[in-house]
């Protein structure tokens, strides 16, 4: 974001604070009392902002996160477009090497059947 993108935001946001001032002011409030409902609006929309970037954040689902997965993507497809044949087929060989070991590891240990010896 550039510098003119940051004051134009808060320009904004001051004339939104004084916007929703007059409003109050309309629709016949004391001036105190809009001067202390456009803040609470303001506030309660600084804070839902904030949420939304939270739950952002937590999910990974930003822009810095999505662009980096974009580039690994790519790295790996082209990495893939660069291999040979032989290549491919010996990458395929591991691939299912690893998914039969992690079906192994996965399944319960079977216990030896049970004697049943009676006295």
């Amino acid at each position: 974001m550039r510098r003119i993108d940051v004051i134009g935001i808060g320009i904004g946001i001051f004339a939104a604070g004084g916007i929703v001032y007059l409003g109050f002011v309309q629709l016949g409030f004391d001036p105190n009392d809009a001067g202390i409902w456009s803040q609470v609006v303001l506030v309660a929309a600084l804070v839902g902002w904030l949420l939304t970037y939270l739950l952002r954040a937590v999910t990974q689902n930003m822009t810095y996160n999505q662009q980096l997965k974009d580039y690994e993507d790519a790295v790996l497809q082209k990495r893939l477009e660069a291999m040979t044949p032989e290549e491919l087929a010996q990458l395929q060989a591991e691939v299912e090497q690893e998914k039969q070991q992690s079906r192994l590891q996965d399944q319960p240990p079977q216990s030896p059947p049970e004697n049943s010896i009676s006295e």
